[in-house]
């Protein structure tokens, strides 16, 4: 499964308005690591960017005058996106900067929802913590991922971090590994794209409830005719 995290840093907030995306930053997964495969640029946008998303995410418009426009990079992002699942936090924000952008060139593609998959993070969390606060930072908090050097937003920065949230919500794996697989199949050496959490591993224990209902479920098998033999409990 190849699945492309993704975020964008942008000039305002709405695309009704002509705002442009300034910042892309995309970390490949393929069976749940990292590939090293990533896409990031800084991008000009044509026009100032608003002093409040300045705030937010640092970019400034003197930072961006020699950097490529969206044009320039759209037929390699759109290879690079095609086919994969997407996995985005407020999904509806940047697939709609991102079609807003497509829309402006020259031989648009479809919506991108039409070509690739696309998973909202920020559903996911809303669903799995109903009434709590699920915003990136408040996720890495709660998954213990390190988000310490997080003093502004940054595409790449976000999309890396979101990768380990995304990976600690759907499986408990809160360490990206790079592995390097090779033409003939052999993997070779598995270095870390991230540092892993320092603090002490969480030893979560069954309940004696839990336990009670593990011991029936052992004497069900053996009264059917399962094995008589004691499992550990």
């Amino acid at each position: 499964m190849r699945q492309i995290v993704l975020d964008t840093e942008t000039t305002g907030l709405e695309t009704r308005d002509d705002h442009r995306i300034i910042e892309i930053g995309c970390v490949e997964l393929r069976s749940r690591r990292a590939t090293g495969n990533n896409f990031w640029h800084y991008l000009q946008p044509d026009r100032l960017i608003d002093e409040g998303a300045i705030a937010v995410h640092g970019i400034t418009n003197e930072m961006l005058v020699e950097k490529p426009r969206f044009a320039d990079v759209a037929e390699e992002f759109i290879e690079y996106l095609r086919g994969a699942e997407l996995i985005i936090h407020n999904a509806a924000f940047d697939v709609g900067f991102l079609d807003h952008e497509f829309a402006k060139l020259k031989t648009p593609p479809p919506p991108v929802s039409e070509w690739c998959s696309i998973t909202d993070t920020l559903t996911m969390a809303r669903e799995m913590h109903p009434g709590q606060r699920n915003s990136l930072d408040a996720l890495c908090k709660r998954y213990d991922v390190d988000n310490s050097g997080r003093d502004l937003h940054g595409a790449l920065l976000d999309a890396q971090l979101l990768a380990e949230v995304y990976l600690a919500m759907t499986g408990g794996q809160q360490t990206i590994e790079l592995a390097a697989d090779e033409d003939d199949g052999e993997q070779r050496a598995v270095v870390r794209l991230f540092q892993p959490h320092s603090g002490r591993p969480r030893v979560i224990r069954a309940t004696e409830a839990e336990r009670a209902d593990h011991a029936a479920r052992i004497q069900a098998i053996v009264e059917k005719g399962g094995p008589a033999r004691a499992w550990p409990d």
